[in-house]
């Protein structure tokens, strides 16, 4: 483990002096060659006076609520229709041309078409929504029908109630694959809600930064507001996998 970990900060590090050796590149070569790219230094810098203001984490919340929010709701409807279809062959045949389309469809296409139909500030949520669903939808089904028919068969013949079957059978054997699907949908979800306030650029959200730090070629923002919305990410994401796992060990036990 420590040798992985001493890899991948010579890696890290390598990329980093790489980066700015380019930065200092393009300073030397162009009078304004800043404005191509900042330096590391100087987008850490920036994050740092960013991240003492209130607006900053406004931004940050304002975001966070709406994307995670579409997260959370993908998920429940993703649960329940995984379940539906698991009982009904016929729900899943009918859910699987929209899950197609969903997967196949770039999300740049459904951003455009969705703000016909909602204002800015919803739109993060119902991309979130979108972009997640599938993944989530498509594993938990497969979860669902891995669970081992005799431990289901045996519950039956036993007249373990439902609520007991589900905590006690269903759940730890689909759990890993909501896991993996929930691992993937993070990251996919900010990535498609960011999407979407750049698109849409809802007042005070994250996107809505990016956006006029590009306009102003206000560079090191640019890539400071990046940093931050892979830290937030993978923040998220790893407390809500954290969550998962206790909620994981807690069926098996």
């Amino acid at each position: 483990m420590a040798r992985k970990s001493g890899l991948r900060l010579r890696a890290v590090a390598f990329w980093l002096l790489v980066w700015q050796l380019g930065a200092m590149a393009l300073a030397a070569a162009y009078p304004h060659g800043g404005l191509l790219l900042a330096s590391p230094l100087a987008s850490l810098w920036r994050l740092g006076e960013l991240a003492v203001t209130a607006a900053f984490w406004r931004a940050v919340a304002w975001s966070a609520c709406r994307i995670l929010g579409g997260f959370l709701l993908s998920c429940l409807t993703a649960a329940a229709l995984a379940a539906l279809a698991a009982r009904y062959p016929l729900a899943e045949e009918l859910l699987a041309p929209p899950t197609a389309a969903v997967k196949a469809t770039p999300v740049a296409s459904f951003i455009i078409l969705a703000l016909v139909w909602l204002d800015s500030r919803r739109l993060p949520v119902f991309i979130a929504f979108l972009m997640v669903f599938p993944t989530v939808y498509l594993n938990l089904l497969e979860g669902i029908r891995q669970t081992d028919g005799r431990l289901l068969e045996m519950a039956r013949v036993f007249h373990v109630p439902p609520v007991r079957q589900l905590w006690g059978i269903y759940l730890p054997q689909v759990l890993p694959y909501f896991r993996s699907a929930a691992s993937l949908g993070l990251g996919l979800c900010w990535k498609a809600g960011i999407a979407a306030e750049v698109i849409g650029l809802p007042a005070g959200s994250m996107g809505e930064r990016l956006y006029t730090a590009k306009i102003y070629f206000q560079t090191p923002d640019l890539f400071a507001w990046t940093a931050a919305v892979v830290a937030v990410s993978a923040v998220f994401e790893r407390l809500f996998l954290k969550l998962v796992d206790a909620v994981a060990g807690k069926a098996a036990a």
